[in-house]
């Protein structure tokens, strides 16, 4: 049985190795003299799918030793153009890929496949001592994150006028992340769009930190990040105003994300793969056993796996295009 938990100073080390993580040895080509598979995996993109993809290229290494697999964590953004570059060869992502982002890869012909790999849910989070947030609409949301909020909404008062006349501290995800692109389009109704005197960062850890040490910050992150610091944060129920489920404020939770009732902030990851990546075994043996055991690893470092027949049909449609990019010699 695969037994990790993630450890999240391993993407402070990451980030501050200059964003990548060398996660095993390597060898040259793509096949050693006994057969084994050689040779290097270069990864990118999201923080808040590096957890996962940490957690099964740490397993992979077991099975394949001297298969050097790098992950990097310079943002959905970021990983999106160094793909649609061709500069590696598989990207975590928050989100799914934009036009414009699609338009580069085709220019440097670079074909693709999306791959959803676990189910996430954005996390509004305050400090402990806050004693008056015990829930907040999406309306009270836009209202604090919307262009027009800067400058004018200052003080947790103006959202109710029953909590403190105080400053509200803002931590968010950074521009060049999917998360920031997500939320983004459910709170304030357009992508890339909100007030910007925030603190912004890429690093989910730097927004834990900010949010868990002043007790007038509010914040948004991936779940897993809540998970793993939870006796520091407080999460806040959220409220669709939905009236036709009638559920009122949900809490982000396993269950909540899996059966969509915490709505609109539950949200599929991905990773990408390139075609010319597929061309080599070790790739396609890495995305293979990524699809086989993303259920429970995503799951132990605090994300929502996919039903079973999800993980399946993906790794069918997976061999497909495999089969169809002209690569079926790299199947396994």
């Amino acid at each position: 049985m695969l037994n990790l938990r993630l450890n999240f100073s391993r993407l402070n080390a990451a980030l501050a190795l200059g964003g990548v993580l060398l996660l095993s040895a390597c060898g040259g080509g793509n096949e050693g003299a006994n057969g084994d598979l050689t040779g290097n995996i270069q990864i990118d993109g999201s923080s808040t799918v590096y957890p996962i993809t940490e957690a099964v290229a740490e397993e992979f290494r077991n099975e394949a030793e001297e298969v050097r697999v790098t992950v990097g964590v310079s943002g959905t953004g970021g990983g999106m153009k160094k793909f649609s570059r061709g500069e590696i060869d598989i990207v975590n992502a928050s989100r799914s890929m934009n036009a414009n982002e699609d338009e580069l890869a085709k220019s440097n012909n670079i074909s693709y496949i999306e791959l959803p790999v676990a189910y996430d849910g954005l996390t509004v989070v305050v400090h402990p001592e806050n004693d008056w947030v015990k829930d907040i609409t999406v309306a009270e949301l836009k209202k604090i994150w919307e262009p027009a909020a800067q400058g004018t909404i200052k003080k947790w008062n103006q959202i109710r006028p029953e909590w403190p006349d105080q400053e509200i501290h803002l931590y968010g995800a950074g521009v060049e992340s999917g998360t920031y692109d997500y939320f983004t389009e459910a709170i304030v109704g357009e992508s890339h769009a909100s007030r910007g005197d925030y603190t912004a960062s890429e690093d989910d850890n730097v927004l834990v930190q900010g949010v868990s040490t002043d007790p007038y910050a509010l914040g948004f992150f991936g779940y897993a990040y809540y998970d793993e610091n939870k006796e520091k944060l407080k999460a806040v129920p959220v409220d669709d105003q939905n009236d036709s489920n009638g559920a009122g404020a949900i809490m982000p939770s396993l269950e909540t994300v899996k059966d969509g009732s915490y709505a609109p902030l539950s949200r599929p990851l991905f990773i990408y793969v390139s075609s010319k990546a597929t061309a080599r075994p070790e790739v396609v043996q890495f995305v293979n056993f990524y699809l086989d055991n993303a259920a429970q690893l995503s799951e132990e470092v605090g994300y929502i796996p996919m039903p079973a027949e999800k993980y399946e049909e993906q790794k069918q449609k997976f061999q497909q295009f495999v089969g169809d990019t002209g690569s079926s010699d790299a199947k396994q």
